[in-house]
């Protein structure tokens, strides 16, 4: 484990990261890194119940990296950690919105958010791309997400069109990821739309495209999936 705190080091959201580690010590300490199985079992089965399946993969996840590169490091004579099997976390949303909905929760918005709202419907970028955009990410016919910003860590570009032009002005947000989920909050509520969250904006987006005739792969790379497998969960819409 003290390979992959260092790790850490050099990934966003380390102190994340870090609490999901710190999470199963008391369990690393029992078995040796060829049990990595019956440790992983052993977790699952005294967390569940008290984490959901998510937080759980997050700490199995942790295990399996630093079992992996203890293995780079040739530390231990295989990957102890391929062996580990995440929870199935039953968890997917199949809200999408239409843009009669989004426009009556965008009209309950204060300008930034309706702006942050209408920029994630027609990009599919996520809450925290959004509020870290600047200026000269915005160019003639496209926005640059960058690598340090990104989910995936590699820069990718997105269409602007048409409709979103008149959003553009607001970039950059004057308000930060926070200011964002709060404003968003008191929208929906106000709306009537209480269990939406903001990253159903990205799902619709995928409807939409879906709609206006473009294939997986394309929007696999304007949704910047590292694969169109992540794609194929929309493949229903068509």
């Amino acid at each position: 484990m003290p390979l992959y705190l260092k790790h850490l080091e050099h990934q966003r959201s380390p102190e994340t990261a870090r609490f999901h580690a710190a999470r199963i010590t008391p369990w690393l300490a029992q078995y040796p890194a060829s049990e990595a199985p019956k440790c992983a079992a052993m977790i699952i089965r005294d967390m569940t119940g008290a984490y959901a399946p998510a937080t759980i993969n997050r700490s199995l996840g942790a295990l399996k990296k630093a079992l992996t590169l203890a293995w780079e490091q040739e530390l231990t004579p295989e990957n102890y950690g391929a062996r580990i099997k995440r929870l199935s976390e039953h968890n997917e949303r199949h809200i999408y919105l239409t843009l009669e909905q989004v426009n009556e929760l965008a009209s309950h918005a204060s300008d930034p958010v309706a702006a942050a709202i209408w920029i994630a419907l027609f990009t599919g970028c996520r809450r925290g791309e959004i509020t870290k955009l600047k200026a000269e990410d915005v160019g003639e016919t496209t926005i640059t997400i960058r690598a340090g910003n990104t989910k995936t860590l590699k820069t990718r570009t997105v269409p602007i069109i048409g409709p979103m032009r008149l959003w553009l002005p607001f970039i950059p947000l004057p308000i930060n990821a926070e200011g964002l989920k709060s404003g968003f909050r008191r929208a929906r509520e106000k709306a009537g739309l209480p269990h939406l969250h903001f990253h159903d904006l990205r799902h619709s987006c995928a409807s939409i495209l879906l709609a206006s005739g473009a294939d997986l792969y394309t929007i696999s790379r304007i949704l910047g999936h590292s694969s169109t497998k992540m794609t194929e969960r929309y493949a229903h819409l068509q």
